[in-house]
């Protein structure tokens, strides 16, 4: 079974295999983790992501990591909450899934995820944590990963994933 952990730090300088991106429909950048992982990578990333043509809610296309010291970035369109009626619990599932399946596609074996949609998005964080740790669990032996981080980027995010992983 893969390691997960919660970490705190910026995602940008870790030294894994890959991270993901917490990325828009458009994938050319915007705020949050999309903005600081664009402004590391350096203008390369957005002629990468031009290319593209753009990423559905739920799914997630990769570049080449650039300037960050991860190989890949994963960018992954996570869902808008909208009071959870909507299919948000299945999109954002599918956002973790479908990186885990391009990291059996890159062979990557160490993977660092942001909390996908928890921020702007509106995503309750525990609630998007939950999803997160059952879809990597479920997924994660499959694709061959062997170190999965949750990013968190405040106290209260890595409280909840911590109290999470330490649960079973």
């Amino acid at each position: 079974m893969a390691q997960l952990i919660a970490t705190s730090g910026d995602i940008t300088r870790l030294t894994v295999d890959a991270i993901v991106n917490a990325a828009n429909t458009s994938l050319l950048g915007g705020g949050g983790v999309d903005g600081a992982i664009h402004r590391a990578a350096g203008p390369e990333l957005l002629g990468a992501c031009e290319k593209l043509d753009g990423c559905s809610t739920g799914d997630a296309k990769a570049t080449s990591g650039f300037r960050i010291p991860a190989r890949w970035i994963f960018h992954a369109v996570g869902p808008v909450w909208r009071g959870g009626g909507h299919n948000e619990d299945e999109l954002l599932a599918s956002c973790y899934r479908r990186c885990l399946e391009l990291a059996r596609e890159h062979n990557a074996r160490s993977i660092a995820f942001p909390a996908i949609s928890t921020g702007v998005y509106g995503f309750p964080m525990k609630r998007a944590a939950e999803i997160a740790l059952k879809t990597v669990r479920e997924n994660v032996e499959a694709s061959g990963v062997e170190r999965v981080e949750f990013v968190c980027f405040n106290e209260e995010t890595l409280s909840i994933y911590e109290q999470l992983l330490a649960r079973d």
